[in-house]
């Protein structure tokens, strides 16, 4: 049995904001719960999305549509109606919270290092 991180709630307040429903212009998406928990399972383990296990669907679609909607702003709308729902807020990342492994920082200055000091006589 497959966990999910929407409840039915947030799917209700959701639903409505996303393309695919029968009223919008194109084809009627029948699975975009299913597509917003795959993405979700991206977000909260950090994987790659060749990573994304086979019950969410082909990982490839699933970037792609990802990506289209990216473009639209449809995640805009997304983050708008969710950010203030605080079992979600794990999802939300800021950069001021976020640090670099130390691996990936730059090296300290030693403090015998000194800058180029031009020793020509004038």
């Amino acid at each position: 049995m497959r966990r999910s991180v929407l409840r039915d709630e947030q799917w209700e307040r959701l639903k409505d904001l996303l393309p695919g429903k029968s009223t919008d212009c194109g084809v009627t998406a029948s699975d975009n719960r299913l597509f917003i928990e795959a993405v979700l399972w991206i977000a909260r383990t950090g994987a790659p999305w060749r990573d994304l296990p086979k019950e969410y669907g082909y990982w490839h679609r699933i970037y792609v549509r990802f990506n289209r909607w990216s473009k639209k702003g449809v995640w805009n709308r997304v983050f708008k109606a969710l950010s203030g729902d605080r079992d979600l807020e794990y999802l939300m990342v800021d950069g001021s919270i976020v640090r670099v492994h130390q691996h990936g920082s730059p090296p300290k200055k030693s403090k015998n290092q000194k800058g180029l000091v031009n020793h020509a006589v004038v």
